[in-house]
Protein backbone atom coordinates (compact mmCIF):
# COMPACT_ATOMS: atom_id res chain seq x y z
CA UNK A 1 0.00 0.00 0.00
CA UNK A 2 1.74 3.34 -1.14
CA UNK A 3 1.57 5.78 1.45
CA UNK A 4 -0.08 8.68 0.25
CA UNK A 5 -0.60 12.26 2.10
CA UNK A 6 -3.79 13.10 2.86
CA UNK A 7 -3.80 16.71 4.92
CA UNK A 8 -1.58 19.65 4.51
CA UNK A 9 -0.45 19.16 7.64
CA UNK A 10 0.81 16.10 9.61
CA UNK A 11 -0.90 17.21 12.72
CA UNK A 12 -4.30 16.84 11.51
CA UNK A 13 -2.96 13.05 9.96
CA UNK A 14 -2.11 12.14 13.51
CA UNK A 15 -5.20 13.46 15.22
CA UNK A 16 -7.34 11.79 12.11
CA UNK A 17 -5.72 8.30 12.71
CA UNK A 18 -5.89 8.69 16.17
CA UNK A 19 -2.37 8.44 17.29
CA UNK A 20 -2.67 11.76 19.51
CA UNK A 21 -2.88 11.42 23.42
CA UNK A 22 -1.41 14.34 24.74
CA UNK A 23 0.49 17.97 23.76
CA UNK A 24 1.45 20.72 24.83
CA UNK A 25 0.53 24.77 23.30
CA UNK A 26 -2.00 22.86 20.72
CA UNK A 27 -2.48 25.94 18.60
CA UNK A 28 1.46 26.53 18.28
CA UNK A 29 2.53 23.43 17.58
CA UNK A 30 -0.19 22.96 14.39
CA UNK A 31 1.37 26.03 13.28
CA UNK A 32 4.59 24.82 13.67
CA UNK A 33 4.48 21.76 12.29
CA UNK A 34 2.35 23.39 9.10
CA UNK A 35 5.11 25.94 8.55
CA UNK A 36 8.71 24.54 9.11
CA UNK A 37 10.22 21.41 8.71
CA UNK A 38 10.79 20.54 12.45
CA UNK A 39 13.44 18.25 13.76
CA UNK A 40 11.83 16.11 16.39
CA UNK A 41 12.61 13.07 18.76
CA UNK A 42 11.54 9.84 20.03
CA UNK A 43 13.70 7.90 22.51
CA UNK A 44 14.15 3.73 22.61
CA UNK A 45 15.57 2.41 26.07
CA UNK A 46 17.92 -0.54 24.30
CA UNK A 47 15.76 -3.28 26.33
CA UNK A 48 15.98 -6.09 24.38
CA UNK A 49 18.13 -7.47 21.11
CA UNK A 50 15.38 -6.12 18.64
CA UNK A 51 12.21 -3.77 18.42
CA UNK A 52 8.81 -4.97 18.76
CA UNK A 53 5.29 -4.12 17.80
CA UNK A 54 4.83 -2.38 20.65
CA UNK A 55 7.46 0.30 19.04
CA UNK A 56 5.60 -0.05 15.72
CA UNK A 57 3.40 2.92 16.62
CA UNK A 58 6.47 5.18 17.65
CA UNK A 59 8.16 4.04 14.15
CA UNK A 60 4.58 4.97 12.01
CA UNK A 61 4.76 8.21 13.46
CA UNK A 62 8.42 8.98 12.54
CA UNK A 63 7.69 7.35 8.86
CA UNK A 64 4.50 9.73 9.02
CA UNK A 65 6.64 13.05 10.10
CA UNK A 66 9.37 12.21 7.70
CA UNK A 67 7.08 11.76 4.94
CA UNK A 68 5.90 15.30 5.50
CA UNK A 69 9.07 16.99 5.79
CA UNK A 70 10.02 16.49 9.28
CA UNK A 71 13.15 15.35 10.28
CA UNK A 72 13.41 12.20 13.04
CA UNK A 73 15.64 11.55 15.42
CA UNK A 74 15.68 8.57 16.44
CA UNK A 75 17.59 8.66 20.15
CA UNK A 76 19.14 4.88 21.45
CA UNK A 77 19.42 4.72 25.12
CA UNK A 78 22.67 3.46 25.52
CA UNK A 79 22.66 5.90 28.57
CA UNK A 80 19.10 5.35 30.13
CA UNK A 81 19.20 1.93 29.75
CA UNK A 82 21.68 1.46 32.04
CA UNK A 83 19.10 2.84 35.02
CA UNK A 84 15.82 1.81 33.97
CA UNK A 85 12.69 3.96 33.52
CA UNK A 86 10.54 3.29 36.35
CA UNK A 87 6.92 4.69 34.71
CA UNK A 88 4.64 2.08 34.68
CA UNK A 89 6.27 -0.13 36.55
CA UNK A 90 5.80 -2.24 40.01
CA UNK A 91 9.41 -3.36 40.48
CA UNK A 92 12.86 -2.32 39.47
CA UNK A 93 14.26 -3.25 35.74
CA UNK A 94 16.98 -5.44 35.51
CA UNK A 95 20.30 -4.14 35.52
CA UNK A 96 22.32 -4.85 32.45
CA UNK A 97 25.87 -4.93 31.20
CA UNK A 98 27.02 -1.67 29.01
CA UNK A 99 28.14 -4.90 26.46
CA UNK A 100 24.82 -5.87 26.03
CA UNK A 101 22.97 -2.29 26.07
CA UNK A 102 25.63 -1.51 23.37
CA UNK A 103 25.03 -5.01 21.30
CA UNK A 104 21.34 -4.37 21.94
CA UNK A 105 21.93 -0.51 20.45
CA UNK A 106 23.50 -1.79 17.28
CA UNK A 107 20.33 -3.88 16.85
CA UNK A 108 17.85 -1.33 16.91
CA UNK A 109 19.85 0.88 14.85
CA UNK A 110 19.65 -2.25 12.19
CA UNK A 111 15.97 -2.49 12.22
CA UNK A 112 15.45 1.74 11.97
CA UNK A 113 16.99 1.63 8.72
CA UNK A 114 14.55 -0.93 7.62
CA UNK A 115 11.67 2.00 7.83
CA UNK A 116 13.59 5.49 8.10
CA UNK A 117 15.61 7.03 5.44
CA UNK A 118 18.36 8.29 7.05
CA UNK A 119 20.03 9.63 3.96
CA UNK A 120 20.92 13.84 2.93
CA UNK A 121 19.84 14.83 6.57
CA UNK A 122 16.61 13.61 6.27
CA UNK A 123 16.76 11.93 10.02
CA UNK A 124 19.57 11.49 12.75
CA UNK A 125 20.47 8.67 15.09
CA UNK A 126 22.17 9.17 18.15
CA UNK A 127 22.95 7.37 21.43
CA UNK A 128 22.39 8.93 24.52
CA UNK A 129 25.38 7.14 25.98
CA UNK A 130 27.23 9.85 23.84
CA UNK A 131 26.77 11.71 26.75
CA UNK A 132 25.23 10.56 29.90
CA UNK A 133 28.60 7.67 30.61
CA UNK A 134 30.88 10.30 31.13
CA UNK A 135 28.40 13.06 32.99
CA UNK A 136 30.25 14.72 36.39
CA UNK A 137 27.77 13.87 38.75
CA UNK A 138 28.49 17.48 40.49
CA UNK A 139 28.09 19.01 37.36
CA UNK A 140 25.29 17.78 36.42
CA UNK A 141 23.41 18.28 39.66
CA UNK A 142 24.44 21.91 39.97
CA UNK A 143 23.46 22.34 36.44
CA UNK A 144 20.54 19.93 35.70
CA UNK A 145 19.03 18.79 39.32
CA UNK A 146 18.71 22.46 40.84
CA UNK A 147 15.89 22.79 38.22
CA UNK A 148 13.79 19.49 39.43
CA UNK A 149 11.73 19.80 42.73
CA UNK A 150 11.22 16.39 44.71
CA UNK A 151 7.67 17.47 46.02
CA UNK A 152 6.39 17.74 42.19
CA UNK A 153 8.29 14.90 41.13
CA UNK A 154 6.71 12.30 43.65
CA UNK A 155 3.53 13.39 42.50
CA UNK A 156 3.98 12.27 38.86
CA UNK A 157 2.85 8.78 37.78
CA UNK A 158 5.65 7.51 36.72
CA UNK A 159 7.01 7.40 41.05
CA UNK A 160 3.56 7.34 42.77
CA UNK A 161 3.25 3.75 41.66
CA UNK A 162 6.41 2.71 43.40
CA UNK A 163 6.15 4.60 46.58
CA UNK A 164 4.91 1.45 48.41
CA UNK A 165 7.53 -0.77 47.12
CA UNK A 166 10.31 1.39 47.26
CA UNK A 167 11.77 3.76 44.53
CA UNK A 168 15.85 3.83 44.53
CA UNK A 169 17.56 7.21 43.84
CA UNK A 170 19.14 5.37 40.87
CA UNK A 171 15.64 4.72 39.31
CA UNK A 172 14.68 8.36 40.54
CA UNK A 173 17.39 10.13 38.39
CA UNK A 174 15.82 8.46 35.34
CA UNK A 175 13.73 11.72 34.61
CA UNK A 176 16.89 14.14 34.95
CA UNK A 177 18.67 11.91 32.22
CA UNK A 178 15.49 12.33 30.15
CA UNK A 179 15.06 15.71 30.50
CA UNK A 180 18.52 16.23 29.53
CA UNK A 181 18.55 14.87 26.44
CA UNK A 182 16.32 16.54 25.07
CA UNK A 183 18.39 19.80 26.04
CA UNK A 184 21.52 17.68 24.39
CA UNK A 185 19.20 17.48 20.91
CA UNK A 186 17.60 21.02 21.74
CA UNK A 187 21.25 22.85 21.10
CA UNK A 188 23.04 19.59 18.69
CA UNK A 189 19.97 19.76 16.35
CA UNK A 190 17.46 22.03 16.96
CA UNK A 191 15.31 19.30 18.26
CA UNK A 192 11.92 20.98 19.30
CA UNK A 193 9.21 18.42 19.41
CA UNK A 194 9.64 15.11 21.80
CA UNK A 195 7.49 12.65 21.32
CA UNK A 196 6.65 9.18 22.92
CA UNK A 197 3.74 6.97 24.50
CA UNK A 198 1.24 8.26 27.08
CA UNK A 199 3.12 6.22 29.95
CA UNK A 200 5.86 9.08 29.25
CA UNK A 201 4.25 12.24 29.33
CA UNK A 202 5.79 13.16 33.00
CA UNK A 203 9.25 12.34 31.51
CA UNK A 204 8.63 14.46 27.94
CA UNK A 205 7.21 17.47 30.31
CA UNK A 206 10.01 17.36 32.49
CA UNK A 207 12.69 17.87 29.06
CA UNK A 208 10.24 20.76 27.52
CA UNK A 209 10.38 22.80 30.84
CA UNK A 210 14.27 22.12 31.17
CA UNK A 211 14.72 23.06 27.70
CA UNK A 212 12.63 26.48 27.85
CA UNK A 213 14.58 27.40 31.73
CA UNK A 214 18.19 26.50 30.28
CA UNK A 215 17.48 28.05 26.44
CA UNK A 216 14.47 30.61 27.29
CA UNK A 217 12.72 28.87 23.87
CA UNK A 218 9.70 27.18 23.32
CA UNK A 219 9.57 23.44 23.28
CA UNK A 220 6.74 20.85 22.77
CA UNK A 221 5.90 17.78 24.05
CA UNK A 222 3.92 14.82 22.34
CA UNK A 223 2.10 11.90 23.17
CA UNK A 224 0.88 8.97 21.50
CA UNK A 225 -1.95 6.02 22.84
CA UNK A 226 -0.25 3.04 23.93
CA UNK A 227 -0.96 0.18 21.26
CA UNK A 228 -3.77 -1.77 23.76
CA UNK A 229 -5.97 -4.66 22.73
CA UNK A 230 -9.75 -4.08 23.44
CA UNK A 231 -9.24 -6.81 26.81
CA UNK A 232 -6.54 -3.73 28.21
CA UNK A 233 -3.69 -5.73 27.33
CA UNK A 234 -0.78 -4.26 25.94
CA UNK A 235 -0.59 -5.26 22.33
CA UNK A 236 2.17 -7.35 21.91
CA UNK A 237 2.16 -10.58 24.05
CA UNK A 238 1.57 -13.78 22.64
CA UNK A 239 2.12 -17.00 24.20
CA UNK A 240 5.37 -16.96 23.76
CA UNK A 241 6.29 -13.68 25.13
CA UNK A 242 6.79 -11.00 22.41
CA UNK A 243 6.20 -10.07 19.05
CA UNK A 244 9.37 -9.21 17.96
CA UNK A 245 10.26 -7.56 14.70
CA UNK A 246 13.55 -9.22 13.96
CA UNK A 247 12.11 -12.12 11.66
CA UNK A 248 14.52 -14.87 13.41
CA UNK A 249 12.61 -13.86 17.03
CA UNK A 250 9.37 -13.95 15.21
CA UNK A 251 8.52 -15.11 11.76
CA UNK A 252 6.44 -13.32 9.29
CA UNK A 253 4.06 -16.09 9.54
CA UNK A 254 3.55 -16.04 13.24
CA UNK A 255 2.94 -12.22 13.02
CA UNK A 256 0.80 -12.22 9.95
CA UNK A 257 -1.16 -14.90 12.19
CA UNK A 258 -1.47 -12.74 15.40
CA UNK A 259 -2.68 -9.69 13.84
CA UNK A 260 -5.12 -11.79 11.89
CA UNK A 261 -6.55 -13.68 15.03
CA UNK A 262 -7.02 -9.98 16.69
CA UNK A 263 -10.27 -8.96 18.02
CA UNK A 264 -13.02 -7.47 15.80
CA UNK A 265 -13.36 -4.54 18.03
CA UNK A 266 -9.07 -3.83 17.58
CA UNK A 267 -9.26 -4.29 13.67
CA UNK A 268 -9.94 -0.39 12.98
CA UNK A 269 -8.12 0.86 15.37
CA UNK A 270 -4.98 -0.98 14.29
CA UNK A 271 -5.36 -0.39 10.74
CA UNK A 272 -5.24 2.99 11.62
CA UNK A 273 -2.22 2.99 13.50
CA UNK A 274 -0.20 0.49 12.12
CA UNK A 275 -1.09 0.70 8.15
CA UNK A 276 -0.74 3.67 5.49
CA UNK A 277 -4.33 2.03 4.15
CA UNK A 278 -6.53 5.24 3.70
CA UNK A 279 -9.22 6.08 5.91
CA UNK A 280 -11.64 5.88 3.72
CA UNK A 281 -10.65 2.42 2.85
CA UNK A 282 -10.46 1.30 6.66
CA UNK A 283 -13.88 3.01 6.90
CA UNK A 284 -15.09 0.21 4.57
CA UNK A 285 -13.33 -2.64 4.94
CA UNK A 286 -14.62 -2.07 8.93
CA UNK A 287 -18.11 -1.43 8.65
CA UNK A 288 -19.36 -4.97 8.78
CA UNK A 289 -19.76 -7.02 12.04
CA UNK A 290 -20.07 -10.63 10.20
CA UNK A 291 -17.69 -13.01 8.68
CA UNK A 292 -16.71 -10.15 6.44
CA UNK A 293 -14.34 -8.74 9.14
CA UNK A 294 -12.03 -11.80 7.99
CA UNK A 295 -11.40 -9.84 5.04
CA UNK A 296 -10.39 -6.58 7.24
CA UNK A 297 -8.46 -9.19 9.44
CA UNK A 298 -6.77 -10.33 6.24
CA UNK A 299 -5.67 -6.91 4.92
CA UNK A 300 -4.58 -6.24 8.49
CA UNK A 301 -2.05 -8.83 8.78
CA UNK A 302 -0.79 -8.56 5.17
CA UNK A 303 -0.13 -4.58 5.52
CA UNK A 304 1.70 -4.85 8.36
CA UNK A 305 3.62 -7.77 7.34
CA UNK A 306 4.63 -6.24 4.08
CA UNK A 307 5.87 -3.09 5.67
CA UNK A 308 7.99 -5.14 8.61
CA UNK A 309 9.18 -7.90 6.29
CA UNK A 310 8.72 -7.19 2.28
CA UNK A 311 5.63 -7.81 0.06
CA UNK A 312 6.81 -11.35 -0.39
CA UNK A 313 6.90 -12.65 2.52
CA UNK A 314 3.85 -10.75 3.01
CA UNK A 315 2.32 -13.12 0.10
CA UNK A 316 3.95 -16.13 1.57
CA UNK A 317 2.41 -15.48 5.08
CA UNK A 318 -1.18 -14.94 3.31
CA UNK A 319 -0.76 -18.15 1.36
CA UNK A 320 0.44 -20.56 4.16
CA UNK A 321 -2.49 -18.57 6.73
CA UNK A 322 -5.07 -19.59 3.76
CA UNK A 323 -3.74 -22.93 3.35
CA UNK A 324 -3.63 -23.83 6.57
CA UNK A 325 -7.39 -22.25 7.32
CA UNK A 326 -9.06 -23.75 4.18
CA UNK A 327 -7.64 -27.55 4.37
CA UNK A 328 -5.45 -28.04 7.15
CA UNK A 329 -2.71 -28.63 4.85
CA UNK A 330 1.38 -28.73 5.23
CA UNK A 331 3.04 -25.36 4.14
CA UNK A 332 6.41 -25.02 4.05
CA UNK A 333 6.29 -21.59 5.94
CA UNK A 334 4.35 -23.22 8.87
CA UNK A 335 6.26 -22.58 12.12
CA UNK A 336 8.99 -24.81 12.31
CA UNK A 337 10.58 -26.48 15.25
CA UNK A 338 13.82 -29.21 15.01
CA UNK A 339 14.42 -31.54 17.93
CA UNK A 340 17.05 -34.05 18.97
CA UNK A 341 16.78 -37.29 20.38
CA UNK A 342 17.77 -36.27 23.42
CA UNK A 343 14.54 -33.54 23.29
CA UNK A 344 12.49 -36.23 22.34
CA UNK A 345 13.15 -37.77 25.11
CA UNK A 346 13.01 -35.14 27.57
CA UNK A 347 9.63 -34.18 26.17
CA UNK A 348 8.01 -36.79 24.81
CA UNK A 349 5.17 -36.45 26.70
CA UNK A 350 2.77 -34.66 25.17
CA UNK A 351 2.37 -31.77 28.02
CA UNK A 352 6.11 -31.34 28.25
CA UNK A 353 6.22 -31.21 23.80
CA UNK A 354 3.32 -28.45 24.30
CA UNK A 355 5.15 -26.31 26.42
CA UNK A 356 8.74 -26.80 25.31
CA UNK A 357 7.40 -26.01 21.72
CA UNK A 358 5.88 -22.47 23.40
CA UNK A 359 2.16 -23.49 22.32
CA UNK A 360 0.79 -23.39 26.41
CA UNK A 361 2.46 -21.86 29.18
CA UNK A 362 2.54 -24.71 31.32
CA UNK A 363 1.89 -28.49 31.97
CA UNK A 364 -1.59 -26.82 33.59
CA UNK A 365 -2.99 -25.09 30.72
CA UNK A 366 -1.62 -27.87 28.42
CA UNK A 367 -3.77 -30.45 29.97
CA UNK A 368 -6.81 -27.84 30.62
CA UNK A 369 -6.66 -27.63 26.79
CA UNK A 370 -6.61 -31.52 25.65
CA UNK A 371 -9.35 -31.82 28.40
CA UNK A 372 -11.34 -29.26 26.11
CA UNK A 373 -10.70 -30.95 22.58
CA UNK A 374 -8.44 -27.85 21.83
CA UNK A 375 -5.08 -30.15 20.46
CA UNK A 376 -4.69 -32.33 17.43
CA UNK A 377 -2.03 -34.19 16.46
CA UNK A 378 -1.37 -35.23 12.80
CA UNK A 379 -4.99 -33.91 12.48
CA UNK A 380 -6.86 -36.46 15.17
CA UNK A 381 -8.02 -34.90 18.11
CA UNK A 382 -6.28 -35.64 20.93
CA UNK A 383 -7.91 -37.05 24.11
CA UNK A 384 -5.81 -38.64 26.50
CA UNK A 385 -3.30 -35.44 28.39
CA UNK A 386 -1.03 -38.36 29.54
CA UNK A 387 -0.13 -39.72 25.56
CA UNK A 388 3.50 -40.39 25.31
CA UNK A 389 4.90 -39.23 21.77
CA UNK A 390 6.69 -42.17 19.73
CA UNK A 391 8.73 -41.87 16.89
CA UNK A 392 5.48 -42.96 14.58
CA UNK A 393 4.44 -39.83 15.53
CA UNK A 394 7.25 -38.45 13.44
CA UNK A 395 6.76 -40.15 10.18
CA UNK A 396 5.77 -37.79 8.03
CA UNK A 397 6.87 -34.60 10.68
CA UNK A 398 4.54 -33.95 13.79
CA UNK A 399 1.73 -31.83 12.48
CA UNK A 400 0.51 -29.90 16.18
CA UNK A 401 -2.79 -27.86 15.88
CA UNK A 402 -3.78 -26.02 18.67
CA UNK A 403 -7.20 -25.02 18.64
CA UNK A 404 -8.77 -23.62 15.02
CA UNK A 405 -5.99 -21.23 13.79
CA UNK A 406 -2.48 -22.30 15.43
CA UNK A 407 -0.17 -24.58 13.63
CA UNK A 408 3.59 -26.11 14.58
CA UNK A 409 5.32 -28.73 12.54
CA UNK A 410 8.13 -30.70 15.01
CA UNK A 411 10.74 -32.21 12.80
CA UNK A 412 12.55 -35.04 14.25
CA UNK A 413 16.19 -35.03 13.35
Amino acid sequence: MEYKIKHDSVYDELVERGYLEHCTYEEDLKKLLKEEKVPFYIGFDATADSLTIGHFIQIMVMMRMQAHGHIPIALLGGGTTMIGDPSGRSDMRMVMTKEKIDYNAQRFYEQFQRFIDFSDGKAIMDNNANWLLDLNFLSFMREIGVHFNVNEMLKKDAYKNRMDRGLTFFEFSYMLMQSYDYLVLHRKYGAKIQMGGSDQWSNILGGAELVKKHENEQVYAMTFKLLTKADGEKMGKSMNGAIWLDEEKTSPYELFQYMRNCDDRDVKKFLMLLTFVPTEEIEELTKYQDERMNHAKEVLAFEIVKLIHGEEKAQKALETSRSLFNKGAVDENMPTTEIDENTFEENKGVLNMLTFLGLTKSNGEARRLIQQGGISLNEQKLKDFSYELTKDDFKNDLIIQKGKKVFHRVVLK
